[in-house]
Formats: structure tokens, sequence, C-alpha cells
């Protein structure tokens, strides 16, 4: 990568450590390097107004008055498109947990290096940098109170948009995940965060997913009679299916439809799946028994009970998409979604990747072996009539 357009700032007490690693920059093609000794002078350069802004700033874990990790919680992600390269003369295992630090604390991290630091260890990172990319600033979405809302859901108004679920070993499409979307006639397009807050504030969440249910169970159908039999995975509340009646009106609805249960799959988060209550449990399996799939979506950000969780009858582990976007960079990430992947191999589950942005997250997975993925590098969430076409496009693809 050619780094010569941007700007450098090393932070690193010893004076010869800081000129070797000035000119190491140098020879890797860099023009611009500011140097400084000790943290209040890093914080003081990012903090300053004036001057040509930073773009990768090196830092050593003992850097005097001020260290590397105080340095990184002053940063706490306030300087957009900065990115950090930590050094320092710790062990691997330490300057892990200080990726997870970073991490935890909203900087954007390039990687640590343990001294000394050489271009081997440094070159790699900063190939892993790319720029920023421009958001344009856009107006708000707009928020609607419980009335608005139950009004559009009485009109149909919402319907779901579907995600294609990838294999990773064939490249196939093996199912779709719905989103919630509302249709309205003067805003367009709506996502969630128009909708979902007052629905929770007025536990009425039920009724989005029924009729996100419903509209699935259609869609499906459809997608029979065009020839393409895919199953269909959606989101379902803890509160929709403590419902008593729950059991009774999904087993009408396919039966309505004329679809089979399992091309059916309801997503819960992990916080809420790993309930104790005989009676959720009961109904999961149920579920099951009936032939619906079962997903634990957001995995990895709740606090799993493994023995429970291994006792929980899901088909699916759905890996949360901050341990997947990015991972084949970071090593943090990288490990943690290892030992999920690694769980759902040992509990004969199939793995689901959420968030694969790029074609290093898909070539990363693959090379660990996950199941499936979906995300934004292979499409974004479609009205039902355009998958067809899409799926069309992707087969000529693969």
């Amino acid at each position: 990568m050619d780094i010569a357009h941007l700007h450098f700032l090393v932070a690193e007490a010893d004076a010869a450590q800081r000129r070797a690693l000035v000119e190491l920059l140098g020879q890797l093609g860099a023009s611009r390097v500011t140097d400084v000794p000790d943290g209040h002078l890093a914080l003081q350069r990012l903090d300053a107004g004036v001057g040509p802004k930073i773009d990768i700033a090196i830092v050593d874990l003992a850097l005097p008055g001020m260290d590397g990790l105080e340095l990184l919680r002053h940063l706490n992600g306030a300087h957009e498109g900065l990115r950090l390269i930590v050094t320092g003369a710790q062990p691997a295992n330490l300057l892990f947990s200080v990726e997870t630090l970073a991490q935890a604390v909203g900087v954007d991290l390039l990687g640590t290096i343990a001294k000394p630091v050489s271009a081997v260890k440094l070159k790699p990172l900063l190939d892993n940098y790319t720029p920023l990319a421009r958001v344009d600033e856009r107006p708000a979405a707009p928020r609607f109170g419980f009335p608005d809302i139950g009004v559009g859901l009485q009109k149909r108004q919402f319907e779901p948009f579907f995600q294609p679920k990838i294999e990773l070993a064939t490249g196939q499409v093996k199912g779709l995940e719905a989103f919630a979307r509302w249709r309205h006639p003067e805003h367009g397009v709506l996502g969630p965060a128009s909708f979902i807050d007052a629905l929770q504030e007025n536990n009425r969440v039920d009724f989005l997913d029924w009729s996100m249910i419903e509209l699935s169970a259609e869609r499906c159908r459809w997608f029979q009679d065009q020839g393409i039999p895919v199953p269909i995975s959606l989101n379902l509340a803890p509160e929709t299916l403590a419902n008593a009646a729950f059991l009774r009106q999904i087993s009408a609805c396919v039966q309505r439809h004329g679809i089979l249960p399992e091309y059916l799959t309801f997503e819960m988060p992990e916080s809420s799946v790993l309930n104790t209550d005989p009676n959720f449990i009961e109904r999961l399996v149920r579920l099951r028994m009936m032939g619906f799939g079962l997903a634990i979506d957001d995995y990895g950000t709740g606090r799993s009970n493994l023995q429970l969780l291994a006792r929980i009858p899901f088909t699916e582990l759905k890996i949360d998409r901050s341990f997947v976007d990015g991972a084949s960079k970071r090593r943090p990430l990288g490990t943690v979604l290892r030992s999920c992947l690694g769980l759902a191999h040992s509990l004969e589950r199939m793995s689901v990747a959420v968030g694969v942005e790029t074609r290093q997250d898909w070539d990363f997975l693959q090379n660990l072996g996950c199941t499936y993925a979906q995300g934004y590098h292979i499409a974004n969430p479609m009205e039902a009539a355009a998958f067809p076409n899409w799926l069309e496009d992707w087969r000529h693809f693969f």
C-alpha cells in the first residue's frame, strides 16, 4: 500500500527507538511523520485543531506521564478516521488484552506489535489501513408513536425485506432472513429505527412479529410457486412465543399457506433464549418437534450459560456482526470468531456469520469452516419481488 499521503504520529519515550521507528516508516514510504516522547504531547497533537490531521498513530504502552493505556481511554473513539498501532515490550497475551481494551473503548486499532518493531511486523498492519469512507449527512429517520404504527400495521404497510444466506463451501443460497420494513405513504421505506422503540415501550412487538410471520409465510409460498424453495428466518420476540396460543396459531399459519414448518426458522437473541423457565423451554422443544428451525441470534453479546446453551434445541448459531466485520484483520475478533465457530461445530449446529462486509471477511470465514454467511458483501435486504432476479445473477456469478 502507498502510505506517502498518510500522516503518522510516533509516540515513543526512548529517543533511539523513536528515531528508528521514524526511519522505518520512511523506508516503507511514509513522507509525513510527527514524533513525540510522551503521552501528554501525543494527546495534545491528536486533539489539536490546527495542522494536518493524523491518520495513523503508533503508540508505545510505556509512555511517561500518560501511558499508552490512559491515552487509549482519552481517545475513546472521538477522533474520526484515526487508526492506532500499539507497541510494547509486553508478552503477546498481554498485548492481546490491549487489543480487546481498544475495541471496548471504541478505538480503531490496526493491531499491536511486540518490540522490537520491524518492517516485517509493521507492514502487514499498514496494509490493513483503509481510508474512512465519507458518509453523506442524511436526516435522521422519522420516529413514530404507537397509534401511527398501529394504523400502518392495519393497512398492511409493513412487509418483510429479505437478505440471502449463503453456504460458504458452495456459494449456494440456502435461506433468507426477513427484516421488517414500513412502506410509509409519505416517508418511503423505513427501517426499525422508526417503529421498534414504540412497539417495545407499549409491549406490542407481537403485533409486528405476527405481521412478519404471516407475510413471510405468504412470500415463502410465492417463492416456491416460482420454483425457488427457499427457507426463511425471522425474528421472534420471547413475549410473542410466550403467548398461550402461539403454537396453535403458527401451525395454522403454515397450513394456511401450504408450506412445511422446516421452511421457517425463528431467531431469538442469545440473552432471551438462555431462560430456565420450563414453559419457555417446552415451547422451544415443541417448535423443534413440529419441524420449525430455531436460531440463537446475536451470539457473543450475552453471558451464556454453556450448559444451558447446549440443551436448547437450536439449529443455528448466528454470530453477532461485531465479531465478524473486520475479523480477518483484527486478532481479538478473529479469536472470538474461532471460539464461536468451534462451539457450533462441537454442538453439531450450523453457524451463521452476520455482517460480512468484504471479500476478505468472506475468505476468512470460509477458511475457518463457517457454514453460512450473510451481509452487505452478498446483498442488501430486498423486497420479495426482487429476489428471483438477484438469485439468477448470483447463480451466474458462481
